[in-house]
C-alpha cells in the first residue's frame, strides 16, 4: 500500500507513530501531519477488503531462465485486484508472479 503526503506528494520522507486506532504521520519534506487509519484501504475504490499476498521478485539469470530470488508482501483489493487474487489462489502455495517479467539478463546490465 503506497502512502504519500496529501499536501506535497512526498512518499519516502515520512515518519509515523501509533496513536490508539490510528497512525499519526508527518511529512519530512513539508511538515504536514495527518492521521492514517490502521486498516489498509484500497487507494482506487476505498474498500477495506484487502488481502496481503507474497509477490515474487524475479530475475533473469542466463538464457531464458527466470529465477524467483525472493518475495515481498503486497496488499490487493478484493474488488479492484480480483483477477490477481484469483491467479494467486489458483497457484497456491506459489507466490503471485509480477505483471512484467524481466527481459534482459543480468550480464547485459553489467
Amino acid at each position: 500500500m503506497e502512502i504519500a503526503c496529501p499536501l506535497c506528494g512526498e512518499d519516502e520522507d515520512l515518519a509515523g507513530r501509533r496513536n490508539g486506532d490510528v497512525i499519526d504521520l508527518t511529512c519530512g519534506a513539508c511538515g504536514h501531519a495527518w492521521p492514517r487509519d490502521l486498516a489498509a484501504r484500497c487507494p482506487d475504490c476505498g474498500g477495506d477488503d484487502i488481502q496481503t499476498v507474497p509477490l515474487a521478485i524475479v530475475e533473469k539469470s542466463r538464457g531464458t531462465q527466470l529465477s524467483i530470488v525472493g518475495t515481498r508482501p503486497v496488499d490487493l483489493c478484493s474488488v479492484c485486484d480480483a483477477e490477481k487474487l484469483a491467479r494467486f489462489h489458483a497457484n497456491r502455495p506459489n507466490p503471485l508472479m509480477p505483471d512484467e517479467l524481466p527481459t534482459g539478463s543480468r550480464l547485459d546490465q553489467e
